[in-house]
């Protein structure tokens, strides 16, 4: 008798793989559904003042900047929000930014805990890990906008230019930000003016088509004109955000 007969000869009731990966999923199913529920249900959400259209919410981002750049940023009551916070969060807008460490959108938006659904990268780019994430803070959270933050002097484009032109791949897991951003320094180089800037903005130009036409989640939120995505520039210099149109 074969060792799989023998298990199944002992317990005879135990669960199959296939049925275990279909209780977790619909387990999984439960927890979103429940979150959507807790977000946009009968509850009073956590941070009322977080349910906005898409233009609302970004105006509220881009006056949280206005307020960083010119450094009245306000006085966050952090314990409090901790306490709000703890059944639950409804951002108000969700940012796709470059992992640099000069980069931090909620500094840069003058925001508060649950404000902001934060996913990092070097170089901001939208990969299915990324798209996921947004599609939970959009389908699960009802956050109405997503900001694809870019920023000058970007170390990951840059690295990227250099390594298309050298033909020359770098070292470890890096070739995988490359290849991300290459499609952007490609489409770019025939553009007058600078090569790196104009990359960066390229990138962000093409993550948010990327976001915007992702199927099945965000287009259709888009498309219902209850999700606007929009792109940006953070300028060292001055901490300002310039959209990207």
């Amino acid at each position: 008798m074969c060792e799989k007969c023998s298990l199944d000869q002992l317990h005879p009731t135990a669960p199959s793989r296939r049925s275990v990966v279909l209780l977790a999923a619909s387990a999984l199913g439960g927890l979103m559904f429940a979150g959507t529920a807790n977000a946009k249900g009968t509850k009073t959400p956590p941070k009322p003042q977080n349910v906005l259209s898409p233009d609302a919410a970004l105006k509220k981002l881009m006056e949280g900047n206005a307020r960083y750049v010119d450094g009245t940023a306000r006085r966050h009551d952090f314990k409090h929000e901790r306490e709000a916070l703890v059944g639950g969060q409804n951002p108000y807008a969700a940012v796709l930014s470059c992992a640099d460490s000069r980069i931090a959108p909620e500094y840069a938006f003058d925001s508060g805990r649950g404000d902001l659904f934060v996913c990092r990268v070097a170089g901001n780019f939208a990969n299915g890990d990324m798209v996921a994430s947004m599609e939970y803070a959009v389908a699960v959270l009802g956050t109405p906008m997503i900001l694809v933050l870019g920023h000058d002097s970007c170390g990951a484009v840059d690295a990227t230019i250099k390594s298309l032109k050298d033909d020359k791949p770098p070292p470890g897991h890096i070739p995988s930000l490359v290849a991300a951003i290459a499609p952007a320094v490609k489409a770019s180089a025939q553009q007058s003016g600078n090569a790196l800037d104009n990359a960066i903005r390229q990138n962000v130009i093409d993550n948010v088509a990327r976001l915007k036409s992702a199927a099945p989640i965000l287009n259709a939120a888009v498309e219902q004109n209850k999700l606007k995505v929009v792109g940006g520039i953070y300028r060292l210099a001055t901490g300002k955000v310039e959209l990207v149109s």
